[in-house]
């Protein structure tokens, strides 16, 4: 039998204040996937996830966007210490400030199952860009990644309906 350990969260909070890329993993194990993240600033994407997530906010507060089964916008708040469950299959977008944290409790991905992340035009709200990964080990902070192939290119910021570039954020 694997030790049980408990994770101190505040411990965790204060090293990523430091660290460079925003996302601890506490554990992969079996089916089971938890992590902190701290925000990000301009978060943008709308990330589709092959698994139900729940979020807890730790510190802060977090505007959750997503959209509906008919493609409509919406945003919901959660407060410090609030908790949400997004269904599988949901495209949301956890917008909360560099001071903020999230406790994230997923399903680890299955062999074939892909993350999807998708922009859309900040003046139209036409699909601007579309990638998908395998996420086999969280570790390698797939959101992250996305960013850097997404910003770096102005073709992936392009409105391909109204021809708007999406602006890519300071440093």
């Amino acid at each position: 039998m694997t030790e049980l350990r408990a994770v101190d969260l505040e411990r965790v909070m204060e090293a990523l204040r430091q660290a460079p890329r925003p996302v601890s993993i506490l554990w992969q194990e079996g089916d089971s996937l938890a992590f902190v993240a701290r925000g990000r600033p301009h978060r943008s994407e709308f990330h589709i996830d092959p698994s139900d997530e729940v979020m807890h906010v730790l510190k802060g507060e977090m505007e959750l966007h997503y959209l509906t089964s008919e493609g409509e916008r919406q945003v919901v708040l959660v407060p410090e210490g609030g908790v949400i469950h997004c269904p599988a299959g949901t495209p949301h977008s956890p917008h909360f400030s560099g001071d903020s944290f999230l406790l994230v409790l997923e399903r680890k991905r299955g062999p074939g199952e892909v993350d999807r992340f998708i922009w859309y035009c900040e003046k139209c709200n036409a699909p601007v860009y579309e990638t998908s990964r395998h996420v086999a080990d969280y570790r390698d902070d797939p959101v992250s990644d996305v960013y850097v192939e997404f910003y770096d290119d102005v073709a992936h910021r392009t409105c391909p309906k109204c021809g708007h570039v999406d602006s890519k954020p300071a440093p």
